[in-house]
């Protein structure tokens, strides 16, 4: 059986060949019925979508997965290559318009390979940018600090805010609230103040 996966960033989304409309014309145009074309309008950090759920609980050993691109599938390449991995194991054939197919045969496994191999280089990438970008701040902003910023929080505010949790009038996730603040955050200004 045939089936289909689209994605949208945003509702409207015409660009480079990734409109709702486009993605589901070309999945037509290669076998996959109507009906087995499942769909996602979707943006962050998240991998669990409705029609991504919906269309990995159907597939079977002997099922094809057709997405016109990668990126369809997911955020990155490291993600996608070990989806398509798991697939492949499983039997299901991932037929990725713009690359390939990846499947149990010779030619499919080098297909999964070549797509772990693309997903190391893009890390290697992201950590060689990563680096050179600290070792440029370092050089030209003697104000460069790694990391995080430090979160400043009026102190006067913070204990009157700590002595109500201590009263028992404020929750640790109220206070949190009031000042913006993480629990872990919070349980470390709170132990720093103990310490003073």
């Amino acid at each position: 059986m045939k089936y289909g996966y689209g994605r949208v960033s945003s509702k409207g989304q015409k660009l480079y060949g990734t409109s709702y409309q486009e993605q589901k014309d070309i999945l037509l145009e290669h076998g996959v019925p109507e009906e087995n074309i499942y769909t996602d309008t979707y943006t962050g950090k998240k991998m669990s979508r409705e029609g991504f759920d919906k269309v990995l609980s159907l597939l079977a050993s002997g099922d094809e997965l057709i997405v016109c691109k990668l990126d369809r599938l997911a955020r990155t390449a490291a993600e996608g290559s070990l989806l398509v991995k798991q697939l492949v194991d499983m039997g299901v054939k991932v037929n990725i318009l713009n690359m390939g197919v990846a499947d149990n045969t010779p030619i499919g496994r080098l297909m999964v390979t070549v797509l772990f191999a693309f997903a190391e280089y893009e890390r290697d990438m992201i950590v060689e940018r990563t680096s050179a970008g600290k070792v440029y701040k370092r050089e030209h902003e003697p104000s460069y600090r790694e990391g995080r910023k430090p979160i400043s929080i009026d102190k006067v505010h913070f204990q009157k805010i700590a002595q109500k949790q201590k009263d028992g009038s404020m929750t640790v996730r109220d206070c949190c609230r009031e000042l913006s603040i993480s629990r872990s955050t919070w349980y470390n200004l709170v132990r720093k103040e103990a310490r003073v």
